[in-house]
C-alpha cells in the first residue's frame, strides 16, 4: 500500500472482549487495517496445554465467532487483519480462519502465519539465563515449564503483510507492534526511522486494550460520565505518512475518546513513562500532549524513541501447582459472625485432614476481599464467605471447596448460594533472550 494516510481500527482488546464493536470497525470503520490484540501474560501458556490435550486447539477460544463477524466485511471492504489469535498455535488458527471462511462462502483467504516467537528450545539450551523477577538461573523452572515465548516487533508483522494475505496470524507479538507493524507496511516507514517509530508505538499502546481508550475503564458515575457504554465503540488511529497521529471512534458508537480518556490510558501499564521498553523502541511518553479537534477526535503529538535493547523480552510459563476455593453466601442479622465461624471450621477440617497449604486466604466478600477488615466498619446485612488455597497437591487444593460445600447442613446456620471450584496454576516469569538466538520467519497458509 503506498498512501499518505491510512486508518488503522482496534477489534479486540483482550481474549474475551466484545465481538460486535469490532464488526462495527469493520462494516462502518472506513479502514485500511483493523488489529485484534488478544493476549495477556499467561494466555500462551494456557493455550500451550490446550494443545497438549489436542494438536488441533491452542488458539484464541473466539477466533471462529470474531472471524465469522468481520472476515464479509473485511474481504468485501479491503481491510487487512492483524492479529494475534494464534497464540500457540498460529497454523493451526489459520487453518481455522479458513475454515470459517470457506463456511461463510467466501473464495479463498490465504493467512500469512508468524513463525519464531516459541522459544522454547532456545531456552532449554541456555539454562543460565537470569529471571528477571529474582536473578536466579532459568534453569530452576524447566522441569515445570510449559512454553516460552518471545515478544517478537512490528518488523516481522510488517513482512507477513508484504506478502499480501488479507490476515496476518501471529503467536506471542507485542501489543503496540501490532498496530505498529500496519504502519510500516502502510506508509512505508523505516524500521529505522525512531520519530516515525515513536508514533506508531504510542498509538499501539493507546489502543491495544480498546474500549479503555473510549472511556470503558474511564467511567465513574456522577465524577466520570460515559454516554451509551453498553454500545461502546473501539478506536482508530489515522495516521500519515510524515507521522500525524489522530484518534478517534466509529461514528455514533458509545462511549466517549477525548483529551482525559487518553490521558489515562497512556500511562496504563507504563512502567517508566520515559522508558518504554518495546521490542521495536524505547518509548519516551513525558512531553506528550493530547489535542481535542472536535467531538472523539484528538491529535496526539511529543512521542519520542530511542533505540531497540539488544533482546527480547521472553515470558516462561509454568506449571506452580492448583488452587482450590469454596464460597458460601450468609444474609440477616449476624451474617458477618456467621461466615467467620464458617471460616473457622473449614480451616479446622483441612488441619484434621492432614492439609497443610503454603498458601491460604479467607475473604469477606463486600466487606475485606480488597482492603482488609478495617476497624469500625459497619455490620453488613449479608455477606460472602470465599475460602481459596494454593498447594502442589491437586488433592490438597480440591480438599478447600469440598469443605466449603459441606457447610450447607453441616452449618452454621443459613449458608447458601454456595459454590467450589479447582484449577491449575500457570506462573509466569520473564527473562531477556538476545535477538540473534530468536529465528523468526513467515509461512503462507493458501487453504488450497
Amino acid at each position: 500500500m503506498d498512501k499518505d494516510i491510512i486508518r488503522v481500527g482496534c477489534g479486540a482488546g483482550f481474549s474475551d472482549d466484545r465481538i460486535d464493536p469490532a464488526q462495527e470497525m469493520a462494516e462502518r470503520g472506513r479502514c485500511d487495517y483493523i488489529a485484534f490484540e488478544c493476549l495477556a501474560e499467561r494466555t500462551i501458556a494456557r493455550e500451550s496445554l490446550a494443545r497438549s490435550k489436542d494438536p488441533t486447539k491452542g488458539y484464541t477460544p473466539y477466533l471462529a465467532e470474531r472471524f465469522q463477524a468481520v472476515l464479509p466485511a473485511c474481504i468485501r471492504n479491503g481491510i487487512r487483519i492483524v492479529t494475534n489469535m494464534g497464540a500457540a498455535n498460529p497454523i493451526g488458527a489459520a487453518r481455522a480462519v479458513q475454515r470459517e471462511a470457506r463456511a461463510l462462502g467466501l473464495a479463498e483467504v490465504p493467512v500469512a502465519v508468524v513463525l519464531g516467537d516459541d522459544v522454547t528450545e532456545q531456552i532449554r539450551a541456555h539454562p543460565e539465563l537470569e529471571l528477571l523477577e529474582s536473578g536466579e538461573p532459568v534453569e530452576s523452572l524447566l522441569p515445570r515449564m510449559a512454553a516460552a515465548n518471545a515478544y517478537l516487533g512490528a518488523d516481522i508483522v510488517r513482512d507477513a503483510l508484504a506478502t499480501g494475505a488479507p490476515v496476518v496470524m501471529t503467536g506471542r507479538v507485542s501489543d503496540p507492534s501490532l498496530f505498529l507493524a500496519c504502519m510500516l507496511h502502510g506508509l512505508g516507514w523505516s524500521y529505522n526511522d525512531y520519530a516515525r517509530l515513536a508514533v506508531g508505538t504510542i498509538a499501539g499502546h493507546l489502543m491495544e486494550c480498546a474500549a479503555q481508550l473510549t472511556g470503558g475503564c474511564f467511567a465513574d458515575p456522577g465524577r466520570k460520565e460515559v454516554a451509551d457504554m453498553a454500545r461502546i465503540g473501539f478506536p482508530f488511529a489515522d495516521v500519515s505518512r510524515t507521522g500525524e497521529l489522530v484518534l478517534g471512534k466509529v461514528e455514533g458508537s458509545g462511549g466517549r475518546l477525548d483529551e482525559m480518556t487518553c490521558k489515562e490510558q497512556v500511562l496504563y501499564e507504563m512502567h517508566d513513562p520515559a522508558h518504554y521498553i518495546t521490542p521495536d523502541c524505547i518509548l519516551d511518553v513525558t512531553d506528550v500532549s493530547f489535542e481535542a479537534l472536535g467531538a472523539n477526535r484528538v491529535r496526539v503529538s511529543g512521542a519520542r524513541a530511542r533505540a531497540r535493547t539488544p533482546t527480547y523480552k521472553v515470558v516462561v510459563g509454568y506449571h506452580d501447582g492448583w488452587i482450590g476455593e469454596g464460597e458460601v453466601g450468609y444474609a440477616g442479622p449476624n451474617a458477618l459472625a456467621r461466615a467467620q465461624l464458617a471460616e473457622r471450621i473449614v480451616r479446622e477440617r483441612l488441619a484434621m485432614r492432614g492439609f497443610a497449604y503454603p498458601e491460604i486466604r479467607a475473604d469477606y466478600i463486600g466487606m475485606s476481599s480488597l482492603h482488609g477488615m478495617a476497624a469500625g466498619r459497619s455490620q453488613p446485612y449479608e455477606v460472602r464467605l470465599r475460602i481459596a488455597a494454593r498447594s502442589p497437591d491437586r488433592k490438597a487444593a480440591q480438599a478447600v471447596g469440598f469443605e466449603v460445600r459441606t457447610l450447607h447442613v453441616n452449618g452454621p446456620a443459613g449458608g447458601g448460594g454456595g459454590s467450589n471450584a479447582l484449577r491449575e496454576v500457570l506462573g509466569v516469569k520473564s527473562l531477556l533472550l538476545p535477538r540473534e538466538l530468536v529465528r523468526t520467519e513467515v509461512a503462507v497458509e493458501s487453504g488450497r
